[in-house]
């Protein structure tokens, strides 16, 4: 069962004409601007904080308020997690994230007059942009459990989750660039309406399923329904849900451990880094910004070449599912449990800055191992699986930049010690317990027994998932 299908896709037409890979391009333009929507407000409550020459900053927020705004967004994003995971496998994801994205886009151009009005209406824009943006990921999942064929999950999951990791690339040193140009407002304005733009191209182009879509080939259409089986029809109630069976899934609670431990680090840096480029390597904001961005390059480049090899290992029978996710999920853990405590312990401009780089790039093997993971045990629940792990994988966006906020008060490098010791720690745990409680394969509760009318016995079938 842990094996995974041969791709039988002879007779399709090229990669480039495939509409499962369009499927993947726009995805990734859509957690392309789902990240740069999010770093806006860390490289721009920098410049709306920080005097430069004899201008005196527009904000004199302290340390703990600007950590207070930016976890806001997380008080939101928790709540409708599992919401989105319910949400998308019952109506499917395309829609979810379009206008989930829509949504935030709006508010995100509202926030600089916001800003200016009261520091507590930003807090509550960035809430509600949170609700928003919440059924985004959940929402990915179904569409995967609809578009992926088992044989090429890791490769579409991958690329298209790459996109948040390009989107911080693109977005720290562009942001930089808005608020030094133009103004900070600038860093809210642009992202918003990039991602409008985005939005309706997503909404007219890409269907809930391929039976929907009017330009698939036959070819593909056969290949896709062959290798997923027939999910449309298998749609029941939330309420018959194995809920019992996924709430003491041992499984479940490896990705879910393993996810929040890769967040932690992960938001940790991603709302933290350009001010410990201020406060410490004393880099201004358009140097920090892009320095800040070098982390999720090294990232989003792993990440297009993890997700190949991942499924070229499974394909070849080379490793088992639960050994190739287990492999490259821990040794991602381990070796930035690694570099995050090297960081804590850098005395100098340029070790921190690669330590900090690796640790966050190596991260990129990980999301190849548990963000996949749920289309693995139990592909029709994917979004619910990762609608619960998500939800606890966002607590560590609530409580890291408060955390950072209350350690760092003088902005000294021994107090960024702290922070990144944290994280090493936490890295360190996440890799033990994804190697004891982690599997690659279908569990019982997620087989899905077919009739014959639909031309799958059930050991067939079970066996293609």
């Amino acid at each position: 069962m842990d094996r995974p299908p041969e791709n039988h896709s002879d007779g399709q037409p090229p990669f480039w004409k495939q509409r499962r890979n369009l499927v993947a391009f726009l995805a990734f333009l859509g957690f392309f601007n789902v990240y740069t929507l999010r770093v806006n407000l860390s490289v721009g409550i920098v410049a709306m904080t920080s005097s430069s020459g004899t201008k005196a900053s527009e904000f004199d927020w302290s340390p703990e308020l600007r950590g207070a705004i930016l976890s806001s967004f997380f008080y939101g994003y928790i709540s409708t997690q599992l919401i989105g995971g319910l949400l998308g496998a019952k109506i499917g994801g395309v829609k979810l994230i379009g206008y989930g994205v829509l949504c935030t886009a709006f508010l995100t151009i509202l926030t600089p007059m916001a800003a200016r009005y009261s520091v507590y209406l930003v807090i509550v824009l960035r809430v509600i942009e949170g609700v928003f943006e919440g059924v985004v990921y959940p929402g990915i999942h179904a569409v995967w459990s609809r578009w992926a064929p088992p044989a090429e999950r890791t490769r579409l999951g991958s690329f298209a989750f790459s996109g948040s990791f390009v989107g911080t690339v693109f977005g720290y040193p562009l942001c930089g660039w808005l608020a030094e140009k133009y103004g900070w407002p600038s860093t809210f304005y642009v992202p918003g309406l990039v991602a409008i733009i985005w939005c309706v191209v997503w909404l007219t182009c890409i269907t809930e399923s391929p039976a929907e879509d009017k330009r698939i080939t036959k070819e593909e259409l056969n290949y896709i329904v062959d290798s997923i089986g027939p999910t449309d029809k298998n749609k029941i109630s939330f309420l018959n849900y194995p809920w019992k069976d996924i709430l003491t899934s041992m499984p479940v609670w490896a990705i879910t451990c393993a996810h929040f431990c890769e967040n932690w680090g992960f938001y940790t840096l991603l709302t933290q880094l350009p001010s410990f480029m201020n406060d410490v390597l004393k880099f201004n904001i358009g140097k920090g910004s892009l320095l800040s961005a070098l982390p999720y390059l090294v990232m989003s480049i792993i990440l297009q070449f993890s997700g190949f090899f991942v499924d070229w290992l499974r394909k070849n029978e080379i490793l088992t599912t639960t050994q190739v996710r287990k492999i490259f999920n821990c040794g991602a853990f381990v070796s930035q449990t690694f570099f995050m405590y090297l960081a804590s312990n850098s005395t100098s401009e340029s070790g921190s800055i690669i330590c900090l780089t690796l640790a966050v790039g190596l991260g990129a093997f990980a999301w190849s191992g548990f963000s996949i993971n749920p289309l693995d045990i139990a592909p029709q629940y994917a979004s619910i699986l990762l609608g619960i792990s998500n939800t606890f994988a966002t607590i560590p966006g609530i409580v890291s930049p408060m955390l950072a906020g209350i350690i760092v008060q003088n902005k000294s490098a021994e107090e960024w010690h702290w922070v990144f010791l944290i994280s090493s720690g936490i890295y360190l745990f996440g890799a033990v317990f994804y190697a004891i409680f982690a599997s690659g394969e279908r569990q019982p509760w997620a087989t899905i027994k077919t009739d014959e009318k639909n031309g799958h016995d059930n050991k067939t079938f079970d066996a293609k998932v």
